[in-house]
Protein backbone atom coordinates (compact mmCIF):
# COMPACT_ATOMS: atom_id res chain seq x y z
CA UNK A 1 0.00 0.00 0.00
CA UNK A 2 1.18 3.47 -0.70
CA UNK A 3 1.00 6.46 1.60
CA UNK A 4 -2.31 7.87 0.28
CA UNK A 5 -4.09 4.55 0.85
CA UNK A 6 -2.85 4.45 4.45
CA UNK A 7 -4.10 7.98 5.04
CA UNK A 8 -7.51 7.08 3.58
CA UNK A 9 -7.69 3.98 5.76
CA UNK A 10 -6.74 6.05 8.81
CA UNK A 11 -9.54 8.55 8.08
CA UNK A 12 -12.10 5.74 7.80
CA UNK A 13 -10.97 4.16 11.07
CA UNK A 14 -10.97 7.57 12.78
CA UNK A 15 -14.49 8.27 11.51
CA UNK A 16 -15.81 4.99 12.91
CA UNK A 17 -14.05 5.63 16.24
CA UNK A 18 -15.60 9.09 16.41
CA UNK A 19 -19.03 7.70 15.57
CA UNK A 20 -18.68 5.09 18.31
CA UNK A 21 -17.63 7.53 21.03
CA UNK A 22 -20.12 10.25 20.11
CA UNK A 23 -23.22 8.20 19.32
CA UNK A 24 -23.15 4.50 20.11
CA UNK A 25 -21.40 4.44 23.49
CA UNK A 26 -23.52 7.21 25.11
CA UNK A 27 -26.71 5.48 23.97
CA UNK A 28 -25.56 2.19 25.51
CA UNK A 29 -24.80 3.99 28.77
CA UNK A 30 -28.28 5.58 28.81
CA UNK A 31 -29.86 2.17 28.21
CA UNK A 32 -27.89 0.62 31.10
CA UNK A 33 -28.88 3.48 33.41
CA UNK A 34 -32.56 3.10 32.42
CA UNK A 35 -32.44 -0.68 33.00
CA UNK A 36 -30.92 -0.14 36.45
CA UNK A 37 -33.65 2.38 37.26
CA UNK A 38 -36.33 -0.13 36.19
CA UNK A 39 -34.77 -2.86 38.34
CA UNK A 40 -34.73 -0.58 41.38
CA UNK A 41 -38.43 0.38 41.21
CA UNK A 42 -40.28 -0.07 44.49
CA UNK A 43 -43.86 0.23 45.68
CA UNK A 44 -44.83 3.85 46.58
CA UNK A 45 -42.24 5.37 44.21
CA UNK A 46 -43.53 8.41 42.33
CA UNK A 47 -42.82 8.01 38.60
CA UNK A 48 -43.40 9.70 35.27
CA UNK A 49 -44.30 7.62 32.22
CA UNK A 50 -43.00 8.28 28.70
CA UNK A 51 -46.40 9.83 27.98
CA UNK A 52 -45.94 12.37 30.79
CA UNK A 53 -48.35 10.76 33.25
CA UNK A 54 -47.49 11.12 36.94
CA UNK A 55 -48.35 8.21 39.21
CA UNK A 56 -47.42 6.21 42.27
CA UNK A 57 -46.48 2.55 42.00
CA UNK A 58 -49.03 0.33 43.73
CA UNK A 59 -47.88 -3.10 42.53
CA UNK A 60 -44.91 -4.40 40.58
CA UNK A 61 -45.32 -7.35 38.25
CA UNK A 62 -42.73 -9.13 36.10
CA UNK A 63 -43.04 -6.90 33.02
CA UNK A 64 -45.48 -4.25 34.19
CA UNK A 65 -46.40 -1.97 37.07
CA UNK A 66 -49.74 -0.77 38.34
CA UNK A 67 -49.81 2.98 38.96
CA UNK A 68 -52.26 4.94 41.07
CA UNK A 69 -53.02 8.10 39.11
CA UNK A 70 -55.74 9.47 41.41
CA UNK A 71 -58.02 8.15 44.13
CA UNK A 72 -59.51 4.85 42.94
CA UNK A 73 -57.79 5.18 39.54
CA UNK A 74 -55.25 2.47 38.83
CA UNK A 75 -53.68 1.81 35.42
CA UNK A 76 -51.26 -0.90 34.34
CA UNK A 77 -48.17 0.17 32.36
CA UNK A 78 -45.23 -1.73 30.95
CA UNK A 79 -42.10 -1.20 33.02
CA UNK A 80 -40.36 0.09 29.91
CA UNK A 81 -42.93 2.93 29.78
CA UNK A 82 -41.53 4.43 32.99
CA UNK A 83 -39.22 7.27 32.02
CA UNK A 84 -38.09 8.47 35.43
CA UNK A 85 -38.53 8.19 39.16
CA UNK A 86 -39.31 11.42 40.98
CA UNK A 87 -37.07 11.92 44.00
CA UNK A 88 -38.77 12.95 47.23
CA UNK A 89 -37.07 16.37 47.10
CA UNK A 90 -38.35 17.17 43.60
CA UNK A 91 -41.26 19.50 43.13
CA UNK A 92 -44.66 17.86 43.13
CA UNK A 93 -47.05 18.62 40.26
CA UNK A 94 -50.01 20.90 41.02
CA UNK A 95 -53.02 18.81 41.85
Amino acid sequence: MNNSQLVSLFYIVALFALLYFLMIRPQQQRQKKHQQMLKSLQVNDRVITIGGIYGTIVKIKEDSVILRLADNVRVEFLKSAISQVIQSGDAEPNE
